[in-house]
């Protein structure tokens, strides 16, 4: 059993396992940090980006002013942004079987991988996930193909370029391996591969190994895997939370008696706990608009948005914030906020209950209801009209270079009155910011990441107890930045097996058994004999035949009668002869009978010698050797085949044939 690890973000993952016969990717997570080397995209005109500089080396031989602009003592790319997307040269991926989708964040690369690389196979996933996914991946095309460059800069990428320039872009990795976004085409057909599984659903696999959905309680659909045969078990935990938010709670005891646990996508804040950063963006939310200004929260279209809204909800009225506006920006925002009503049954019991009232299971739709909350698909339009200050705007993209974010950083920065609050934690928000300094505006960085903690992981994995854990080796150490803080890495015994981008593991344990089916005319055949109280058993001639990896023992075919011939044509056509199986022997040989024996068959000088598996008989008179041991019994006795047939027969007097 192999695993193939192609990602190095330990909560985008995208690893290969190999168990059995099949070849199974488990998520394919996209890593979009590397758009924040990139230049924004703005929706209008933006004077301020259009008069940075262009880059040159400092001995003035390298110009690459049409590809780099300086910006605040850092350089980016002025391009469409790219993605690094996960290992593509580690392994064939045209090879891959299926495809297990744990959430919906983590299937962003899926149409790199089904559309460039020969995949035949099936994805599968829950409805939710692949409807959510489906709007992110919509939401990201249309960000893109609303501001599009025609100019693609490349030349920066050359290694030797590379390495003259300053910041955090002469250290990007794998610069060459990075991606344009696809297109609408791309996704649909990538999504068309697509097989709706629901939780606890069992879906086979060629007859190989059994694939199942648990809960993993962190967002509308997610899921952790159990990977099974009939003697062995991997679980696949990616994405998992155990507070109590708007999903499905997590299901733990599935997890249990697995061999090897895959543990990946822990929270990326394990010092911040979502209560209370939630708290943090309320009051950090009212004290802005107290003093006239606006709040701007960059976030995806779907997931920890449903809980800010909430939060607001109970807090609006306490706080006197009833008259401020609050703006939902997406091309895709009406379909998420539908979807998180009608997808009931992936709900938590709470929320579940007010559909059957009925009342709509999240308190968004009376705020959209009492035009509190209002969406957009954009800036444009009817926006434009109704839009009034002070308000609090949720619009894309968290990386702050694409979609209608970009614009209120522009409109918004200049001032000190206005509040951007992150909560999205996938990005460095200093980073994020870069090519927007100068900026006036506060920031509040309140990331909210409802994962599993590393205290919380630990318990986890004491209740379920694998035989061995495989983990991203970022989990097997402390943060670069804290690393006193023992408690931030994962201590377990045996200690996990860490693995990083483009690492191939040998999981440590070995298939020992196969299920092999028996047919009942076979089963009826058989005559066990019992060979110690209580324990039977009997000997089987049969064909294994082994097809969609399915074993069966099937009869002994009878050789067909040859045809009344006075000639034969040739050798070859003459039925095979089915020898009868010699019978198999069991029992022990006891020293003392056995002696007793040999005496009374008149051999007399026998010397006996113990040894560790039992013991050695010389007859000395004859110059024979007898073997007695625990699983045979050898005779050595040269050229006295008489004496050598009684001896055998003397030992078989001692055993049951079968």
């Amino acid at each position: 059993m192999k695993l193939y690890c192609l990602s190095g973000h330990p909560t985008l993952p995208c690893n290969v396992l190999k168990f059995k016969s099949t070849t199974i990717m488990l998520d394919c997570g996209l890593d979009t940090t590397s758009v924040l080397h990139f230049l924004p995209l703005p929706l209008v005109h933006s004077p301020r980006l259009s008069k940075l500089l262009g880059w040159f080396s400092k001995d003035g031989t390298v110009n690459l002013e049409k590809e780099l602009k300086e910006c605040a003592g850092r350089v980016f790319v002025d391009s469409q942004p790219e993605f690094c997307l996960p290992e593509r040269e580690l392994l064939d991926l045209s090879t891959i079987d299926v495809i297990l989708i744990s959430n919906y964040h983590c299937m962003m690369a899926l149409p790199y991988i089904t559309e460039h690389t020969g995949f035949t196979g099936t994805v599968y996933a829950t409805e939710p996930t692949l409807q959510i996914g489906r709007l992110l991946m919509e939401e990201l095309v249309n960000f893109m193909e609303r501001v599009p460059k025609t100019q693609s800069a490349t030349c920066w990428k050359n290694k030797e370029i590379q390495r003259l320039i300053s910041g955090p872009l002469k250290d990007a990795l794998d610069v060459w391996t990075w991606k344009r976004c696809y297109s609408m085409q791309e996704i649909n057909s990538a999504l068309s591969k697509v097989q709706l599984v629901g939780y606890s659903q069992k879906v086979e696999l060629f007859g190989a190994v059994q694939v199942s959905p648990l809960s993993s309680g962190y967002s509308l659909g997610s899921s952790n895997w159990i990977i099974q045969s009939h003697h062995e078990k991997v679980s696949y935990v990616s994405g998992s939370s155990l507070l109590t938010t708007h999903p499905q709670p997590m299901d733990q005891s599935s997890l249990k008696n697995s061999d090897v646990l895959i543990l990946t996508g822990l929270t990326q804040m394990p010092t911040a706990n979502p209560d209370g950063m939630l708290g943090e963006f309320c009051s950090n939310l009212a004290m802005t608009i107290r003093a006239g200004g606006n709040v701007l929260v960059p976030c995806y279209s779907s997931g920890v948005i449903y809980d800010l809204l909430e939060c607001l909800y109970q807090f609006i009225e306490s706080a006197n914030l009833g008259t401020t506006p609050f703006y939902f920006i997406s091309p895709v925002a009406n379909s998420s906020l539908e979807f998180s009503q009608i997808f009931a049954e992936w709900l938590c019991h709470n929320k579940q209950s007010k559909v059957y009232l009925p009342e709509p299971p999240f308190p968004h739709a009376e705020l959209i209801q009492t035009n509190k909350l209002k969406h957009y698909p954009s800036i444009h339009g009817d926006f434009s009209s109704e839009f009034r200050q002070p308000c609090v705007v949720f619009t894309g993209h968290p990386s702050l270079r694409f979609g209608d974010v970009v614009h209120f950083m522009e409109l918004w920065g200049k001032s000190s009155l206005n509040t951007i609050i992150f909560t999205e934690p996938d990005f460095s928000y200093l980073d994020a910011l870069a090519p927007y300094q100068p900026l006036a505006m506060k920031c509040v960085y309140c990331p909210i990441d409802t994962r599993l903690n590393f205290h919380q992981v630990s318990k986890l994995l004491k209740e379920v107890q694998p035989l061995h854990v495989v983990c991203p080796e970022q989990y097997t150490q402390p943060p670069l930045t804290q690393s006193h803080r023992s408690d931030l890495m994962l201590e377990l015994q045996p200690p996990p097996m860490p693995y990083r981008r483009c690492s191939v593991l040998n999981l440590p344990f070995r298939r020992r058994y196969e299920r092999v089916y028996i047919l009942p005319e076979l089963a009826n055949s058989l005559v066990p004999s019992e060979i110690k109280p209580g324990i039977s058993l009997a000997t089987v001639s049969a064909v294994l035949q082994s097809k969609d990896n399915k074993h069966t023992l099937q009869s002994v075919p009878k050789p067909p009668p040859a045809p009344p011939s006075k000639k034969r044509k040739r050798v070859i056509e003459e039925p095979p002869v089915m020898l009868a199986p010699k019978p198999l022997l069991s029992g022990a040989v006891p020293l003392e009978a056995f002696l007793a024996t040999l005496h009374k068959h008149g051999i007399t000088e026998v010397k006996v010698e113990e040894t560790a598996d039992g013991h050695i008989l010389h007859l000395q008179e004859e110059d024979t050797l007898i073997q007695l041991e625990e699983d045979g019994t050898h005779i050595v006795c040269d050229n006295n085949e008489p004496l050598r047939t009684t001896l055998r027969d003397l030992v078989l007097r001692f055993l049951q044939k079968l």
